[in-house]
């Protein structure tokens, strides 16, 4: 498994990587068999020690989690708990899902374009109706099916996750609402 393990202005010594390869690996020995790469940044929030981790898993899942506290060591150790306990929730949903899935998610390319917001004083009409385009990166889209979307989304702790349906070829979106309850947008 790869490691990329960095901090945010702040010096982290072969100790602390020493740390958190040895209580990656033992956490995800347990409950995720085969993870590809990990990645861990420390970085520091006026006193406290913020730790973000986030791991990729051959799947194409990731699982992800942020945890701080005032020394860098229990940062990261709440971290992991709090990614233990994910893995821990989802791993028989895990090996349902992965059991007749015999090769990795595919993934496509998309574009992904972050726009202006315009905070208009004014009650004119804008010059124009066409948004400002701020950035324009790539990004992909994975090719999964909805309990596997849901279960992505709910690893990773995103809001929302667009992907591909393996069972109708179409772009779908899952969302989490604000009742609580997940959303699914299949058009």
């Amino acid at each position: 498994m790869r490691y990329q393990i960095t901090g945010k202005q702040i010096d982290v010594g072969e100790a602390l990587q020493t740390h958190v390869k040895t209580e990656l690996d033992a956490m995800l020995g347990k409950y995720a068999g085969r993870p590809t790469d990990a990645t861990v940044v420390f970085s520091k929030s006026a006193h406290e020690f913020v730790c973000e981790t986030v791991v990729h898993l051959s799947t194409g899942l990731n699982a992800s989690a942020k945890a701080h506290a005032t020394e860098i060591y229990s940062a990261f150790d709440a971290c992991c708990e709090k990614m233990d306990k994910q893995l821990r929730r989802y791993k028989r949903r895990l090996k349902d899902h992965h059991k007749d899935r015999t090769e990795p998610v595919e993934l496509f390319g998309a574009s992904s374009y972050i726009l202006a917001s315009e905070v208009d004083t004014h009650d004119d009409e804008p010059e124009s109706l066409q948004p400002i385009i701020v950035a324009e990166m790539e990004t992909t889209i994975p090719s999964l099916t909805v309990g596997e979307a849901v279960m992505q989304m709910e690893l990773a702790g995103l809001p929302v996750l667009v992907f591909r349906n393996d069972k109708k070829d179409g772009v779908n979106v899952v969302y989490r609402r604000e009742d609580g309850n997940i959303g699914w947008i299949d058009p």
